[in-house]
């Protein structure tokens, strides 16, 4: 599974949420696609003060602000 997270550059917990999700990728079998939504003027509108936003491929959201890991793990077992 292919999952995105959207973020910013300069957002510290964008940059945890990605080191966590970087762990797990292996063990649970997902790739990560980053956004950064300050490049994206849509995305900036739509996700503003919510990032960082981790969607699964069908643009479902997972969780945002921290990793869940639990409503990943549990997301994942839905493939």
């Amino acid at each position: 599974m292919r999952l995105k997270l959207y973020g910013r550059t300069y957002c510290h917990l964008c940059t945890d949420m990605q080191e966590a999700l970087q762990a797990l990728a292996v063990e649970l079998g997902f790739s990560v696609e980053y956004r950064d939504v300050d490049a994206e003027p849509l995305l900036e509108e739509r996700y503003g003060d919510l990032v960082p936003v981790l969607e699964d491929e069908r643009g479902e959201e997972i969780c945002h602000y921290f990793l869940d890991e639990d409503a990943l793990r549990r997301r994942l077992a839905v493939k």
